[in-house]
């Protein structure tokens, strides 16, 4: 396994940190209380191609594998996590999609777009009583000569409010089960279409989550993404690729934690020395610096494993379990560091402690990726 860098991506990373250092860091106070990422940031993240990280050079994005991706999305999970969800939502789970399923009539129409950031992509698949059991879907879509109709309803779905483009999943068969789903390109302006209330969230500001309501939403044929039937395949295997991309943007902001808690802790004066020379304190650094160089070199392994085109649903699924689990840690850490003003809310640090919470949950629980890794050795022990 090799994950050394090359040139261009290494020059990449280079302006990715500097944009996130000057640009980002500078309006995070101001996301974190409007809940709105300002446009000029948005118009800058397109000016860079950050939108169109998944997307193949012929469509207008940057074409780069798993592993450079990951090593972007490092330096991206290193600012405010709204910001950072709304890059990975839409270069991950919102556009993989089409960009491994879809025709290439679907491909030369929403990639482009897609590509420049002009069309944000959003994936649709949790519903209120399919949320864990993704397969107990109740949104329907029933075939009206060349189009489906679809009615239902979505929710906590990310980028909802944003996007133009979301990839839906919708039964088709109902006496299939998981077999009878199907995945739909839906477009913002398909009649029938509207998104819903939109969610208070415990962190992400600036993210914006939303309920996305079908009412005999026609949807064209050709906008079938991969065949009928094949939708829940379709989702699992959305999910599972962008696992070591939440996994990288897990290890950044762990990265900008550390860091954040080791200068503290160096100037932090008590009893007259600084606290780092406490061994309490030490010892936490010390754990937090472990675990992540542990994510590190898991991220970039099964990263490199996705660029050799190798079977990861369980390496993708302890990957995510572990990023998010230690991501909660290491959050939890550098609070007790930090002490009292790890709690105040003028300082990033209660901030990430918020936001890291939900990697536990969306995309898939922790508790749903044990159940994925049990399976899997359950048939390889078989």
């Amino acid at each position: 396994m090799n994950f050394e860098l090359d040139e261009d991506i290494l020059f990449l990373k280079k302006n990715v940190r500097e944009f996130i250092q000057t640009e980002v860091e500078a309006v995070a106070i101001q996301i974190e209380e409007d809940n709105q990422i300002p446009q000029r940031v948005i118009n800058l993240s397109k000016e860079m191609g950050l939108f169109g990280l998944s997307i193949p050079e012929e469509y207008g994005g940057l074409g780069i594998g798993m592993v450079g991706k990951c090593a972007l999305y490092e330096e991206i999970g290193q600012t405010h996590n709204g910001y950072t969800t709304l890059i990975g939502a839409h270069t991950g789970i919102g556009s993989v999609g089409i960009v491994e399923m879809g025709n290439e009539q679907q491909k030369r129409k929403y990639l482009p777009e897609m590509a420049s950031g002009e069309k944000i992509g959003a994936f649709a698949l949790t519903e209120p009583e399919a949320g864990s059991n993704a397969a107990n879907l109740k949104t329907t879509a029933v075939r009206k000569g060349d189009k489906y109709i679809l009615n239902g309803l979505k929710h906590y779905i990310t980028n909802a409010t944003e996007a133009s483009v979301f990839t839906v999943m919708a039964v088709t068969d109902p006496e299939k089960g998981a077999k009878g789903i199907t995945s739909f390109i839906v477009e913002k302006d398909f009649p029938g279409f509207k998104v819903g209330a939109i969610e208070k969230k415990m962190g992400l500001r600036g993210s914006h989550s939303a309920e996305l309501i079908f009412e005999d939403c026609e949807v064209p044929v050709e906008n079938v993404l991969g065949t009928e039937g094949q939708g829940y395949v379709n989702a699992l295997k959305i999910l599972a690729n962008g696992r070591a991309g939440l996994a990288s943007r897990n290890l950044g902001s762990c990265q900008k934690l550390l860091d954040m808690s080791t200068r503290y802790a160096m100037e932090r004066i008590q009893f007259g020395k600084p606290i780092i020379k406490n061994q309490a304190v030490s010892h936490m650094l010390a754990e937090m610096a472990v675990e992540i160089e542990a994510l590190r070199s898991f991220t970039y392994r099964v990263a490199w494993m996705v660029d050799q085109g190798m079977k990861v649903i369980k390496e993708a699924a302890m990957l995510k379990l572990y990023g998010s689990e230690v991501y909660n840690r290491v959050a939890d850490k550098a609070v007790q560091v930090h002490g009292g003003i790890g709690y105040i809310a003028d300082y990033p640090i209660e901030r990430f402690y918020r936001d890291a919470r939900i990697t536990r949950i969306y995309e898939g629980t922790s508790e749903i990726q044990k159940n994925i890794i049990a399976a899997q050795l359950e048939k390889e022990y078989s």
